[in-house]
């Protein structure tokens, strides 16, 4: 069996890899991708033998025959430590609190009202079929993104509308996809949703409020642009991206996308009790794996629900 630092010495080897996928042409991209993700569970599965094996090789075994002390000090264990992801979502959630947004908290179950209906997804809309939900036996859906809230968030706060104000909220929580895990995807992960209401809101004040979540939560300044999306929850409807900086180990020439926002469509609206010709609104939505892994230069999204103390503890 080889030896922990070996391993690990691989692994670090076959991650640099990966930056090559996007060097090859598309038609060798997927394979060259696989083929990566292969040697790296097959990796990781040695890493952990290896660690299980010195692990159990340090355990000293019991002496049954000695005696008891009871005055001998009692070990000290160590101290539980808040989730990184959860560190970061409150890190995310105090930006915005301090741009005046109040916070909402997401569920854990849903029903099709919520997940599609309010959302402007007509029955059989084509985009219902993006979306790869789980469903219990009674056809309620485990959140497949946060939006599922939006029609709630609009209808405790419109009482804000008939006093003069707007609607400023975000929406943390757990969504889920039934999708294949990989280096990049995850079965379960965490979003947050944010909708703003007025009678004067504009795509302008949008992308001055995402652009100060990304460059305050990065420390640093940042370029941004935007390309066309399409949700049916909104209309225009835009992708927004960051060019990674060499901080965060770009060559300041990439871009990445980072969430989907747009103005939000007047039957939204409509669905929530609020009148689309008098009130303008925005929302926008995106995961906070992708902010923490960019952040720290995480290249796998599955550490966050793999449970390893070792991984836990480099924060």
């Amino acid at each position: 069996m080889q030896s922990v630092e070996k391993i690990k010495s691989e692994l670090k080897a076959l991650n640099a890899e990966y930056s090559k996928i996007k060097e090859l042409p598309k038609e060798e991209r997927k394979s060259f991708g696989q083929e990566l993700n292969k040697k790296r569970a097959d990796l990781e599965e040695q890493l952990k033998a290896a660690e299980d094996a010195a692990e159990d090789a340090d355990v000293a075994p019991i002496d049954e025959t000695a005696p008891a002390a009871p005055n001998t000090e009692i070990p000290r264990f160590k101290l539980g430590s808040k989730h990184p992801l959860m560190t970061e979502l409150n890190r995310v959630l105090s930006i915005y609190s301090h741009m005046g947004f109040d916070i909402m908290e997401s569920r854990q179950l849903d029903n099709e009202y919520n997940m599609f209906d309010a959302l402007n997804f007509h029955k059989g809309h084509p985009a219902r079929d993006g979306y790869d939900t789980f469903r219990t036996a009674e056809n309620f859906i485990p959140p497949a993104h946060t939006s599922t809230m939006q029609n709630r968030a609009l209808k405790r706060y419109k009482d804000n509308l008939k006093n003069g104000g707007q609607i400023a909220v975000v929406i943390p929580g757990r969504v889920f996809r039934n999708e294949d895990a990989d280096a990049t995807h995850e079965h379960t992960f965490y979003q947050c949703e944010g909708v703003f209401v007025s009678k004067d809101a504009t795509m302008g004040q949008m992308l001055g409020v995402l652009k100060n979540l990304f460059e305050t939560y990065y420390g640093q300044k940042l370029n941004t642009k935007t390309q066309p999306g399409y949700f049916p929850f909104t209309e225009p409807s835009l992708e927004f991206l960051i060019e990674k900086p060499k901080s965060l180990g770009g060559k300041g020439d990439g871009w990445l996308e980072m969430l989907g926002c747009g103005m939000i469509h007047p039957n939204v609206l409509k669905n929530a009790g609020i009148d689309p010709d008098e009130y303008k609104g925005f929302a926008w939505g995106g995961g906070i794996d992708r902010l923490v892994m960019l952040k720290y230069g995480l290249t796998d999204i599955r550490y966050f629900e793999s449970g390893s103390l070792k991984f836990l503890e480099e924060f």
